[in-house]
């Protein structure tokens, strides 16, 4: 299975006009360079490190600012800087992005930031989480290759997009999360309808179980979006990247601070920024890479803080079950980016996490999910060590919406007062005099 020729326009589209190029020109190891075709593979063939989308350096160039503006107000604005989706008929989406960056001044007076701060909440997508748009990507490059099912290992959020996709176009998906996944999460996945399959076990053994899955003859016919599409889906998180930067008057924010499980997040966002810097379409600048984990799942802040360039695999444990990822896949490279930018990486456990999601609803009138409560109070966090220079401009994700994770709120928040229904009882409550 194999996309179009890189740099070919295509047939003409339902609107009428001729499909503009994608930009992607194959696929290349991230590890050894070796270069390979649009194809449906995740793992090099010479040396079985991660491939990559590689694009057309000057079909990027040719991207114009005004062009951007000139889209429609989700993640397909960017289509002539991602490897699918150029035509509008061909995509398997939901539209998301274009979510609000909300400037957090309440929270940063509190902090003592000085320089700016926001929040990118994609808690907004339509299913209420990030993975929107690495699903949009997935989806429709698993349409051009032949697919006609769609599948994934999840902690969460992943499987609420995916199920959600398939329902909407109507394509079949088979989902496959951990068994002690947070209700709330089990619940969006399930109300689409689609085939949800509970494994006991972490989600390292879900991601071990598909991944056989994958090579049987049952699933032959089926792409399983964070495997053998990842290059496709990965693409989709540099959208954020991309609409961060764009909401800020076309500038990247000197620090940004992003929650990690596997890292692609992390590493695509820097990589956004790069390609909007070389493409000229924002002026060179510099910027800082902040990594944010659990401390019931920190590998990759375990291998930063003793200098290591591979990162030994944990067993998960903590609230912040949609970060829980003991063995990410790209751990190494989101190290990279975080030393190459001058960055650092911080954990928290679940009381931190907890109060991150108050005081980042209490502050902002966001509410997060438990990743997003992850991100505040690392950021406290390296505020509070001198890490992240409080006078620059600063920008944090918010990767998920709150409603999915309410079990570790409800034991710390609730009713301030309770009283009967007569002006007497809410006098005695002190509500008046």
């Amino acid at each position: 299975m194999t996309l179009t020729a890189p740099g070919s326009v295509q047939a003409d589209s339902s609107a009428g006009g001729p499909v503009p190029p994608s930009p992607a020109r194959g696929l290349v190891c991230r590890n050894c360079g070796a270069t390979f075709g649009l194809i449906a593979e995740h793992a090099c063939a010479e040396c079985f490190g991660p491939l990559e989308v590689d694009y057309d350096p000057e079909l990027m160039r040719a991207v114009t600012r005004e062009q951007i503006e000139a889209g429609p107000q989700n993640i397909w604005r960017y289509a002539a800087l991602l490897p699918v989706g150029q035509d509008p008929a061909a995509r398997v989406t939901l539209d998301p992005g274009m979510t609000p960056l909300v400037r957090a001044d309440r929270l940063a007076a509190e902090l003592g930031l000085t320089g700016g701060l926001w929040v990118k909440d994609d808690s907004a997508n339509p299913t209420h989480s990030f993975k929107d748009r690495v699903v949009s990507l997935a989806a429709t490059a698993a349409k051009r290759l032949g697919y006609s099912k769609i599948a994934a290992a999840s902690t969460g959020n992943l499987a609420n997009s995916v199920a959600a996709h398939a329902a909407r176009v109507g394509l079949p998906s088979f989902v496959f999360i951990p068994s002690d996944l947070e209700p709330g999460k089990v619940v969006q996945s399930a109300v689409y309808g689609q085939t949800l399959v509970a494994v006991d076990g972490s989600y390292d053994d879900v991601n071990r179980l598909t991944s056989e899955l994958a090579e049987t003859d049952e699933f032959e016919d089926t792409a399983f979006v964070n495997q053998n599409v990842r290059p496709y889906y990965a693409e989709g998180s540099k959208t954020m990247g991309y609409e961060i930067a764009e909401q800020l008057g076309w500038r990247i924010p000197a620090q940004v601070v992003i929650p990690m499980a596997s890292g692609s997040l992390l590493t695509k966002v820097d990589k956004a920024f790069r390609e909007l810097t070389a493409a000229g379409i924002v002026e060179a600048t510099e910027w800082t890479v902040f990594g944010a984990q659990s401390a019931g799942c920190d590998p990759i802040a375990t291998a930063f803080d003793n200098g290591w360039d591979v990162v030994k695999p944990v067993k998960p444990t903590g609230i912040a079950k949609s970060l829980n990822i003991g063995n990410p896949a790209d751990g190494p490279y989101a190290l990279d980016a975080i030393r190459r930018t001058g960055g650092a990486v911080g954990r928290v456990d679940d009381a931190q996490i907890v109060q991150g999601i108050r005081d980042l609803a209490r502050t902002t009138g966001v509410f997060a999910e438990t990743a997003g409560g992850v991100t505040t109070a690392v950021l406290r966090q390296l505020v509070e060590d001198g890490r992240l220079d409080p006078a620059k401009e600063t920008v944090v994700l918010n990767t998920g919406e709150g409603l999915k994770t309410l079990d570790p709120l409800e034991p710390v928040v609730g009713p301030t007062h309770r009283v009967s229904p007569s002006l007497s009882s809410v006098r005695t409550a002190g509500l008046i005099s």
